[in-house]
């Protein structure tokens, strides 16, 4: 079975997650934008062995601790899709903007695509490709657990913003429709921002992408 538990991070409070199959205690921390001490501390405090890193899109907040914690803990990074690499190049740049620590550039072992399955212990994680906020924006389903790592492109009551290089607007609402809308109602999914929420409550009720608006 699947286990979370979330760790906001960095001045955006970005929900970083700690995710792990409670078989083989096996874990994945899914984009750690910073704060490294903070994950440091739920990893130990859970007990669970991190045996990789999984990104949904290469914005500052939700990787900028992935090149020290793929070192740290000698572990492959997984994501996002191909086309967020120039989001990664550029975060030198990237933190300049934001005042933040200086950030290393990193190389994902696995860009991830449409359908690509990963793996954390026993657990098997379904990857969709939802471009619009970034290109490369991935999420993370678990059909077996009813549970979504949406990252930017999915909140509760909102959507994420396209005003970024390479955003666009009408590609981010074609994307929660055909992938996000597509799972079960009963789907509850952790945003990169803020509470969770379920698939079924913003189909009924976002102003972005409610069905009676769409």
């Amino acid at each position: 079975m699947l286990q979370f538990r979330l760790i906001p991070v960095t001045p955006f409070q970005q929900n970083c997650s700690l995710l792990w199959c409670d078989s083989s205690q096996r874990a994945a921390v899914v984009d750690p934008g910073g704060d490294v001490d903070k994950i440091q501390a739920a990893i130990d405090e859970t007990g669970v062995i991190v045996e990789k890193i999984l990104l949904t899109h290469g914005h500052l907040d939700h990787v900028g601790a992935t090149a020290e914690m793929a070192r740290r803990f000698d572990v492959p990074i997984e994501g996002p899709q191909r086309e967020d690499a120039f989001w990664i190049q550029g975060l030198p740049m990237q933190a300049q903007m934001f005042n933040f620590p200086a950030v290393e550039i990193f190389e994902p072992q696995r860009w991830l695509e449409q359908g690509d399955k990963v793996t954390v212990g026993e657990i098997e994680l379904e990857v969709r490709h939802c471009p619009g906020h970034t290109p490369g924006h991935v999420v993370f389903y678990s059909a077996q657990d009813g549970l979504l790592w949406a990252g930017d492109v999915l909140f509760q009551g909102s959507i994420g913003r396209t005003d970024f290089p390479k955003g666009d607007h009408a590609t981010l609402i074609e994307s929660i429709h055909r992938e996000l809308f597509s799972l079960p109602d009963e789907t509850r999914f952790i945003p990169g921002h803020g509470p969770m929420s379920t698939i079924g409550a913003e189909r009924r009720s976002n102003p972005f992408v409610a069905d009676r608006y769409g």
